[in-house]
């Protein structure tokens, strides 16, 4: 029998561009699953993107970011904080 050889796949590496990190975002939130949301923001933020911010030396984006990572029960201001830092913005739309 055949064996099926897989590798690992992080979607980080996927995330070159802001148009790619907001459609990103933007896929979790159409599945209206709070969890997903969470994952989305956390792979975000391991991004290549939210490294250089960080970088930077802003105290207020070391603590979001550090939340992200090590927390699974995001308030909705750190949410709000963390779409400002990677140049993003909530938006409400009929449906």
């Amino acid at each position: 029998m055949n064996t099926t050889q897989t590798l690992p796949w992080d979607v980080t590496e996927h995330l070159q561009t802001q148009e790619d990190i907001a459609a990103y975002l933007e896929a979790a939130l159409e599945e209206g699953d709070p969890e997903l949301i969470i994952v989305a923001l956390k792979d975000i933020a391991r991004c290549q993107k939210m490294k250089q911010i960080i970088e930077q030396n802003n105290k207020q984006n070391d603590r979001v970011y550090q939340a992200l990572l090590t927390d699974n029960n995001l308030d909705f201001a750190t949410i709000l904080k963390a779409l400002k830092m990677f140049g993003l913005r909530l938006q409400a739309i009929v449906i």
